[in-house]
Order: C-alpha cells, then sequence, then structure tokens
C-alpha cells in the first residue's frame, strides 16, 4: 500500500471524542481554519480503487428528491443504519455534529434498512434531532452502495461523486471530520493512505450483521427478524473466537459450533 502525505496545515486529532461540539471535547478546541493543539497526525484511508457513483433518484423523508447530480460539489458521506442498531443509535450524536459544523462542504445522507416503515424512522429522527436527509433504503440504492452486510456501514463520496472510503461500524468522529476536511480542501494535519477494500469479511466496531450465513430469515415479520437479529449480535459464541454469533458466522461460516446455536434461536421465534 502506497502512503501518501497530505501536506496540508495542522489540525489536531490525537484523540477519539464522542461529541465534535462537546466544549470538553479536543475536536471543540479545533480552530475554524484547522489549526489544532495537538502534534500527532491522523492518518486517513482512502480507496486505491475510487468507485463512481451510479445514477440514481431517491425521496427523502420530507419528500425532498435526492440524486447523484444533487450531490456534486460536496463532500458525502451515506450511512446505512437502522433504528434498532445499537452502533447505528451510538453515532447519531457525532453525525449530527458533524452536519451542524460543516453544512457548507458536506451533506450526510441516513439510508434507513428498517422494515418497520418511514412513519416510524420519521418519529425516531425527530426524536434524535437529525439534522440529515433521510431515505428509506432501496434494490436501487443497495446496488450502488454494494456490500452493506452489517450496520451501521458508510460510505464517504468526493466531491465527484466517487466512492472514497467505506467503512463497516461505528465511525471514529476524529478520523471523519478529518475526512471531510480533506475531501472538501480544507487544511487538515494528516497522512493519507491507500488501500484495498478490506471490509468484506469483516465486523468491526460493534458492527450489527443484517444476514447471518447459514441462518434462514426470510419469511420473518420486520419486528421478529429484527429480535433475532439483536440476539445473534449480543450473544456470544462458544467455540472460543471471543466473537458475538454473529460476527463468529459472518468471519467464519464454516464454523460448526456458532451454526447449531445461531439456527437455533432463528428456529425458537417462528
Amino acid at each position: 500500500m502506497g502512503v501518501v502525505a497530505a501536506s496540508v496545515i495542522g489540525w489536531s486529532a490525537a484523540r477519539y471524542v464522542r461529541s465534535l461540539d462537546s466544549p470538553d471535547s479536543p475536536a471543540a478546541h479545533t480552530e475554524a481554519d484547522g489549526h489544532g493543539h495537538g502534534d500527532e497526525a491522523l492518518t486517513v484511508r482512502l480507496l486505491s480503487t475510487p468507485m463512481p457513483v451510479g445514477s440514481f433518484s431517491v425521496r427523502d423523508l420530507d419528500g425532498q428528491t435526492i440524486s447523484t447530480e444533487s450531490l456534486r460539489g460536496k463532500v458525502t458521506i451515506v450511512n446505512f443504519w437502522a433504528t434498532w442498531c445499537a452502533p447505528c443509535r451510538a453515532e447519531i450524536p457525532d453525525l449530527v455534529a458533524l452536519q451542524d459544523k460543516y453544512r457548507d462542504q458536506l451533506v450526510i445522507i441516513g439510508v434507513s434498512q428498517d422494515e418497520t416503515g418511514s412513519d416510524a424512522v420519521r418519529q425516531f429522527a425527530a426524536e434524535h434531532r437529525m439534522n440529515y436527509p433521510i431515505v428509506m433504503s432501496t434494490p436501487e440504492l443497495e446496488q450502488i452502495f454494494s456490500g452493506v452486510y452489517a450496520l451501521p456501514t458508510s460510505f464517504i463520496v468526493d466531491r465527484d461523486v466517487t466512492i472514497v472510503a467505506k467503512h463497516v461500524g461505528l465511525l471514529n468522529p476524529v478520523t471523519t471530520e478529518a475526512e471531510t476536511r480533506l475531501l472538501a480542501g480544507l487544511s487538515v494535519d494528516a497522512k493519507v493512505e491507500y488501500v484495498e477494500d478490506e471490509t468484506k469479511a469483516l465486523i468491526r466496531n460493534a458492527a450489527q450483521a443484517t444476514s447471518i450465513p447459514g441462518v434462514d430469515l426470510e419469511g420473518m415479520s420486520p419486528a421478529t427478524r429484527a429480535a433475532v437479529l439483536e440476539r445473534l449480535n449480543t450473544e456470544s459464541c462458544t467455540c472460543g473466537c471471543g466473537l458475538t454469533l454473529a460476527a463468529c458466522r459472518i468471519n467464519d461460516p464454516s464454523c460448526s459450533i456458532s451454526l447449531p446455536i445461531a439456527q437455533k434461536i432463528a428456529a425458537s421465534y417462528r
């Protein structure tokens, strides 16, 4: 993997913070022009093979149209999430703060994979003061932003509407802010490392799997499916891997211990 230093002026990203606008957080003391007070450079990892975003057009929960062309000129974070997903809920305050701070350079699009309908998602968004557009997932979006097997999954799109990074699991707000500043042409003290997409067989940062190898979730009601996934994403496998049942099945589909346990849990809900 090639490493290219992004030679731009200082922006401190030495620590992980839960909220960018918290008065006690390191990010809150970052200067508006990108100057910070730390001296530790951050690494931003971008895909060595960026992928152009295919043509699409959807309406958000407020009835506004979002299309490929409407994204041009701004950095975009396409965040696949669900109301039942604990890591998704945990990162919402960070996304809200990021959208508020970079409203002129960034647009975040939340793609809900809830199966309970848009009304419940709209109510959830209002309760959590989500200040960015929410759309319901469609086959078209899932084809364009492919490989969403766990939530949250976020795609980072540059100003030319090209996917330049993909993250499975809870976003680190410091890293995400650095990506935003870098791609928006703002100053940031960071190295750029170009990598291959290595997320296909991993569940990182407490991501919650939405499909489990070897476990049939078809035909279940949305509420039942969510309940099964919640158990599989929280109960530990007993094979010694130290992972949840869902993570074990994703990372090692050949595991003979996690499979019958997961199948038994799914069958108990039928």
